[in-house]
């Protein structure tokens, strides 16, 4: 056994059992255990760290805990991932967050979520694809094969986009209205000739721009509800 202590910072507390939120925490770890592996037997998932301290100096997750090590585990601020991957980020949401799916996809990023996905193929996926596994599920964020998670705290759908947001900051690279919301594939523009016959023909009238999802032939323009849409969308991506 190795003892060490631990101390959380900034909201990382939540996720400690009650009996452990003292400042500083002892714990003693197995034999080789890594800073993952205790980290993570005292509630906190990997997917929630940022900075480690180890005795006054940098470490990583694969550190093996040593006997009278002082660990200082800090909450993850916004994740650089756009940056880090040279593209925009891409997500999974669990079963339980089909509405911020929904509101992912109204920003234009890609999002996956399926009410029947199975824990492991969600890791699957996460693994091959390299999505952000969204998720209230704790012991799920703790799977090696998640790379990269966020523990979405909120309840309702609108918070949870707010979070997720900022955590990842989508507002600097948010296209709205890009892709299908059902089908989660981009949409693509389409002469209003060739869908006249499925738009009503006051929308006609007053509507000129159309797109169209190349996978379930859905259309559409931006009528009344585009603007509730867009008050939805305004404390992410503003004005």
């Amino acid at each position: 056994m190795a003892s060490a202590r631990f101390r959380f910072h900034g909201d990382l507390a939540r996720f400690l059992r009650a009996d452990c939120r003292q400042e500083p925490l002892d714990y003693a770890c197995a034999r080789a255990a890594t800073l993952k592996n205790a980290i993570e037997a005292l509630g906190v998932p990997h997917t929630e760290v940022g900075r480690i301290g180890v005795n006054g100096e940098p470490a990583t997750l694969q550190r093996i805990v040593r006997d009278g090590d002082v660990v200082e585990v800090f909450e993850i601020g916004i994740d650089p991932i756009s940056g880090e991957m040279g593209s925009d980020p891409i997500f999974l949401a669990d079963a339980h967050l089909g509405g911020l799916a929904r509101f992912l996809r109204m920003l234009g990023f890609d999002t996956l979520h399926e009410n029947a996905f199975a824990d492991d193929e969600i890791r699957r996926i996460a693994a091959d694809e390299q999505r952000i596994v969204l998720s209230r599920d704790r012991e799920l964020l703790k799977c090696r094969e998640i790379a990269r998670g966020c523990f979405v705290r909120a309840l309702k759908p609108e918070a949870q986009l707010r979070e997720v947001a900022a955590r990842y900051n989508l507002a600097v690279s948010a296209r709205p209205f890009t892709l299908c919301l059902n089908c989660n594939v981009p949409l693509e523009p389409v002469e209003k000739n060739a869908v006249a016959h499925r738009v009503p023909e006051t929308v006609l009238r007053l509507q000129h721009a159309y797109t169209r999802c190349p996978a379930c032939g859905g259309v559409f323009w931006p009528g009344s509800h585009y603007q509730r849409m867009l008050e939805a969308l305004k404390p992410v991506i503003g004005r």
